[in-house]
């Protein structure tokens, strides 16, 4: 009959092994977004004049697309957050612990403006609906912007704090031998390269060098996803 210990044990390595996959396939999931936003039909281009702020009908179904995948990919990272805690938390508890913390945390900002599309579809029925005025349609491309606005401030915030989270996960990996000197400063590497990026987001926005801070999101997840996920095998 097995023991205690042993379920315990079978418990954590199950834990391992999902959240490893988790982020392997969450990062996996960032870069289809990342497909359907510059190769798609979204094309990656910003819009010239307000105006065309509000040409949504001809890519609304890859918007739709691309929000689907980056919501679900974002709540794939929580789940690879909390593995990544039960690895590093009887090694290095308090970098291990803050660190999945603020991860998780950046996440949710993240998640809370992962469908813009919900608050900017109607904008833009109302301004090919037949009868809008050009007044009401200029209203309207004003209205579309300053949403965007909104989502732009949680995607600046997530990204800031979800950063600070890889920097002292990296921390405790530095003082785990299950992930050794090697993760731990790649993670502190990624960690600071994606916070500078994040940083000048928000003191110059938008910013398209925020693209660095999702980058270093993704590489995260994968190399690390892949790392918990061995783990778990060599278990």
């Amino acid at each position: 009959m097995m023991n205690g210990s042993q379920k315990m044990d079978e418990q954590e390595i199950s834990v391992l092994r999902w959240g490893g996959l988790a982020g392997l396939l969450g990062g996996i999931l960032h870069m289809l977004t990342i497909v359907v936003v510059f190769v798609g039909p979204v094309g990656g281009k910003e819009p010239a004049d307000l105006e065309e702020w509000v040409i949504f009908p001809d890519i609304r179904v890859a918007r739709v697309v691309e929000n689907g995948l980056y919501l679900v990919a974002l709540i794939l990272g929580v789940i690879f957050f909390l593995a990544l805690y039960r690895a590093l938390q009887r090694t290095n508890l308090a970098p291990a612990l803050f660190g999945s913390v603020l991860g998780i945390l950046g996440l949710t900002v993240l998640a809370a403006g992962a469908l813009p599309h919900v608050a900017t579809a109607p904008l833009s029925d109302l301004y090919h609906a037949s009868g809008t005025t050009s007044g009401e349609q200029a209203t309207l491309a004003l209205m579309w912007q300053a949403t965007w606005g909104i989502f732009g401030a949680l995607l600046a915030v997530g990204f800031f704090v979800t950063t600070i989270g890889l920097m002292a996960l990296g921390v405790a990996m530095l003082g785990a031998p299950t992930f050794g000197k090697g993760f731990g400063w790649v993670s502190v590497v990624l960690g600071a390269v994606g916070l500078a990026a994040a940083v000048f987001n928000i003191v110059d926005p938008p910013s398209v060098i925020a693209a660095v801070t999702f980058l270093a999101i993704i590489t995260f997840q994968l190399v690390l996803g892949w790392k918990v996920y061995s783990l778990s095998k060599a278990a």
